[in-house]
C-alpha cells in the first residue's frame, strides 16, 4: 500500500435510494427487499435504503415504508433514508424503528437548488437547522449533504468558500457528518485533491467527511483517488453504477460500488466488503430491469493475477 494512502476506508452503499429513485423502471417492492437483502450480507455496513419524498414527485420511492419494514439487515449495519424536508422527517419517523441515520441536504448551487427542491439555499438550510436537532433528540445520527460542491450544470464554478461556509453551519447546527457530492459529475482530479485537503485541514478534527462521485463524464473513480490521496476515508456509491440526478438530463450514475472496491483493493486499502458478493448483486439488479449496466467490473471481472 502506497504511504501516502490510508489503510482502510468506509462505504456506503446509496444505489437503493440514489440509484433506483433515477432508474426510469420503478423496481418492485419484493424486488428491492431482496436486493438490499444481498447488498448488506457483502460486509457493507451502512446503506441508505430510500428516501421520504412525495410519490408523485418520485413513484420509485414511493414504498419506502414497506420496504423498511420488508428488509432483513443484520446487526451492525447501519441504515439510513433520506429527508428531504421537514414533512419528509415527519413521515420518517413513522418508520422509526427500520433505521438509524438520515441524511439531509441543499445544493450549493442556488439554481440547482431552486430546479431540485423549490427552495433557496437560504430556506433549506433554515429547515436544515430545524430538522436535524429533532433527529439527534431521537438518537437519529445525521448526514448533511451538499449538492453540487463541485460545479454546477447552471452556475459553472461553484466557489470552494461558498461550500466551506456551508460546511460551518451544517456543524454548528448538529451534522455529525457532511458529504460533498459532485451530483452531475463536473469535477476533475486536480479540483478535488485540492478541495478535500482544505476540507479536512479545517473540519476533519470536527466532522466525517464523505466523497459523492457521478461518473457522468468518466472522472469518477479518478476523483475518488484524488480524494482517498487527500485524506478522505469515507464515500458513497451504488452498485451497478445505478443513478444519476433528476434536473439536468444527462447526469448518470454514481461511481459503481463494485468499480470503487476493485480499484481500493488493487491499491490496498481495506474496505471489509466483499467484492463477488456485491457483484452477485449488481447482476441480480441487471436483470430485474432487463439491460446492461455502467460497471466496469461487471463486464470485466475483478483483476486476478493468478
Amino acid at each position: 500500500m502506497s504511504p501516502d494512502l490510508p489503510a482502510s476506508v468506509q462505504i456506503r452503499e446509496v444505489g437503493p435510494r440514489d440509484g433506483f429513485q433515477n432508474e426510469p423502471e420503478t423496481i418492485a417492492t419484493a424486488d428491492k427487499i431482496d436486493l438490499i437483502n444481498q447488498l448488506v450480507r457483502t460486509g457493507l455496513n451502512r446503506i441508505e435504503l430510500t428516501s421520504f419524498v412525495r410519490a408523485d414527485v418520485l413513484p420509485q420511492l414511493s414504498d419506502a415504508p414497506e420496504v423498511l419494514a420488508g428488509v432483513d439487515v443484520p446487526e451492525g449495519v447501519s441504515r439510513s433514508v433520506l429527508v428531504p424536508n421537514e414533512r419528509g422527517l415527519e413521515n420518517a419517523f413513522k418508520s422509526r424503528e427500520h433505521f438509524e441515520e438520515i441524511g439531509v441536504f441543499l445544493s450549493a448551487s442556488e439554481t440547482h437548488n431552486k430546479k431540485n427542491v423549490n427552495r433557496t439555499c437560504e430556506e433549506s438550510m433554515a429547515a436544515i437547522q430545524k430538522m436535524v436537532p429533532r433527529a439527534l433528540a431521537d438518537g437519529i445520527e445525521v448526514e448533511a449533504v451538499i449538492a453540487t460542491s463541485f460545479g454546477c450544470p447552471y452556475e459553472g464554478h461553484i466557489d470552494p468558500e461558498r461550500v466551506f461556509g456551508f460546511v460551518r453551519q451544517l456543524i454548528d447546527a448538529g451534522a455529525q457528518e457532511v458529504g460533498f457530492g459532485d451530483t452531475t459529475g463536473m469535477a476533475n482530479p486536480v479540483q478535488v485533491g485540492r478541495f478535500f485537503t482544505e476540507a479536512i485541514a479545517r473540519f476533519g478534527d470536527e466532522v466525517l467527511l464523505t466523497a459523492h462521485f457521478h461518473n457522468t463524464r468518466g472522472q469518477g473513480l479518478a476523483n475518488a483517488v484524488a480524494a482517498l490521496q487527500a485524506g478522505c476515508t469515507s464515500f458513497e456509491s451504488s452498485f451497478g453504477e445505478l443513478g444519476g440526478c433528476p434536473v439536468p438530463a444527462g447526469a448518470t450514475g454514481n461511481i459503481a460500488t463494485e468499480d470503487l472496491l476493485s480499484l481500493l483493493h488493487e491499491m490496498g486499502v481495506e474496505t471489509g466488503v466483499d467484492l463477488p458478493k456485491v457483484l452477485d448483486a449488481s447482476r441480480s439488479v441487471a436483470k430485474i430491469l432487463g439491460r446492461s449496466l455502467g460497471s466496469h467490473t461487471l463486464v470485466a471481472g475483478p483483476v486476478d493475477w493468478q
